[in-house]
């Protein structure tokens, strides 16, 4: 059993149905015998071990036979007696390696569709997945389909600091929940709601109560900030808005001929935005001249890491279904383990690992897996394919077996239990992930379908599920519209609101792959890994399968890959 590297340790450790920390890793490839010492340390473990330590691989060389050095602080994954050729260094991986475009293999590149890389558009450009798949590169679209990826058996190693990696999660519902569906509740969620986005928009309007709006004089100037509570045409086409704040509501008049008058299209009920204009010679409405979203600031500058490392963002990989990918999961897990990924250090998963029961008529039908339990034990075991020293973070999606209101909470303790072959890092639905600096809001995604079936389809369309994401990003919420499609959850104060401005916005849901930058934030909806079902035909839905974005940390661009 040849052991040149700690990848390959970490996958033959998989293959006997155990993950590792890092630093056992290191200790194991570090002793004058891997192979000696990896078999010691698999006998002297527990029987019901699911994880190895480095004080199990510690504990079963204290003999001193295939003993393992302590690892090198400074080259904590290099220390020892193993010397591998293929191996690349840091610099040989920045010099081989383009942030935007992907290096592909001869053999990769034989067999790729379009042979091409992509990377993310502005505001006005955007993604189209059906070039990317079919046509190659065409402005900046496009893909590499790394189908074909060497098996794990040619990896080199991935070179990786633990000290390095930084990985910190806010906004997680997850334990929090104190929501009992009573009235309380509700206003309490509206009211922190308010609240947090009245903040974005204050320094923009001179902004006044409802209560006080209604006792000022008619012709006056007046501002506010407020919840859309109506939304209507007159008969003469124009829009009336009705906003309220903590203290009453308040009729505003958007003019058809104002050239912001398009912006009304865009509104959603519940949503906060700023208006200001002149109240009516009888002061009982106000003639809106300038509307305002909390928005994202056009100057806004995004975050990135210090060192040259990446993160794969995928979602709704959906085990269980009888049309779930595996071959195409393989073939990505297969070249997780190459020299070409040998700087992805993340793995993101934006929800629906498994296909649930129950979800949509008929789904019965369609399952591979009938169990619930058993579709989360599968999908731990595809995990496993995924090397140990990648860290991984998943959120819950509509599929999982959570609740479905948002915020939904990380998983319970008996699916924990489950996952925890692979040490992954579960939290809610939606979280705030900081990555070594660089601020990534993860969001499942429900509330796409009401914002693509609510706004005119050149704001918001399937084929281009980021412009939906634009349309967050401007509301700053992640689910604005309540009674609608997206179940909502009251709770004390609103999860679902953006408060800091994100660097990178990953969603999943929609089984569609888009991408661009809306004022320098990259919004990202992953695609999925299962194929069309009946349901999706159903409802006219051609799922983007098999992709995998690649994120460099450290520049913001990014690579998609094709596995399908």
């Amino acid at each position: 059993m040849p052991l040149e590297t700690p990848v390959r340790i970490v996958r033959e450790l998989a293959g006997r149905g155990y993950n590792a920390e890092q630093t056992a890793v290191t200790l194991i490839a570090g002793a004058d015998d891997p192979a000696r010492a990896l078999e010691r340390v698999v006998d002297a473990a527990d029987d019901d071990a699911l994880r190895i330590t480095a004080e199990d691989v510690r504990a079963a060389l204290v003999d001193g036979t295939a003993a393992a050095p302590s690892p090198d602080p400074e080259h904590p994954s290099t220390s020892g007696g193993i010397e591998d050729e293929n191996r690349q260094t840091e610099s040989d991986i920045d010099s081989e390696n383009s942030p935007v475009e992907a290096e592909v293999s001869e053999e990769m590149e034989s067999a790729a569709r379009d042979g091409s890389a992509v990377g993310p558009t502005d505001d006005t450009g955007g993604s189209d997945a059906t070039s990317a798949a079919d046509t190659g590169a065409s402005g900046a679209t496009g893909a590499a389909d790394t189908g074909n990826a060497p098996s794990a058996a040619d990896a080199a190693g991935r070179t990786v600091d633990p000290s390095l990696r930084s990985l910190e999660v806010s906004g997680d519902i997850t334990g929090q929940s104190t929501g009992t569906g009573e009235y309380g509740d509700f206003v309490k969620v509206f009211r922190d709601r308010y609240e947090k986005l009245s903040k974005q928009l204050r320094g923009r309007v001179n902004h006044r109560p409802a209560e006080a709006i209604q006792s000022m004089n008619g012709g006056s100037d007046a501002a506010m900030i407020g919840l859309v509570n109506d939304i209507r045409s007159t008969k003469s086409g124009h829009w009336l808005v009705e906003l309220e704040d903590t203290t009453g509501t308040f009729p505003c008049l958007v003019m058809k001929d104002r050239d912001f008058a398009g912006l009304v299209d865009e509104l959603l009920l519940d949503e906060c935005i700023a208006v200001g204009g002149t109240l009516s010679d009888d002061a009982g409405i106000m003639f809106v001249d300038s509307l305002y979203f909390p928005d994202v600031p056009r100057t806004y500058s995004p975050n990135t890491a210090d060192r040259e490392v990446q993160a794969a963002l995928i979602s709704d990989v959906h085990v269980g279904s009888e049309e779930f990918e595996a071959d195409a999961w393989g073939r990505f897990a297969d070249w997780l383990h190459t020299e070409e990924a040998a700087r992805v250090e993340y793995l993101l998963i934006a929800g629906d690992m498994v296909e649930g029961v129950g979800v949509y008529p008929g789904q019965d039908e369609e399952l591979d897996i009938v169990d619930i339990y058993e579709q989360y034990e599968a999908f731990s075991e595809h995990l496993k394919d995924v090397p140990g020293d990648i860290e991984i973070l998943m959120i819950p999606g509509n599929h999982d077996a959570v609740r479905l209101a948002e915020p939904q909470p990380g998983f319970d303790e008996r699916l924990r239990d489950i996952m925890t072959a692979h040490d992954a890092r579960i939290t809610g639905n939606p979280s705030l992930v900081t990555v070594e600096g660089v601020k990534i809001q993860m969001y499942h995604g429900v509330s796409l379908d009401e914002v693509i079936a609510e706004l005119p389809e050149e704001k918001a369309s399937y084929d281009d599920p980021h412009k939906a994401m634009y349309q967050l990003l401007k509301k700053r919420h992640v689910a604005p519209q309540f009674g609608g499609k997206t179940r909502l959850a009251p709770e004390e104060k609103d999860y679902l609101v953006m408060e800091e401005v994100p660097d990178v916005f990953h969603t999943g849901h929609v089984h569609k792959l888009g991408w661009g930058k809306y004022h320098n934030v990259l919004a990202v909806n992953s695609g999925c890994w299962q194929a069309q079902t009946d349901f999706q035909k159903s409802v006219n839905i051609d799922p983007d399968v098999g992709y995998a974005p690649i994120l460099d940390l450290d520049t913001l661009d990014m690579t998609v890959r094709k596995f399908s």
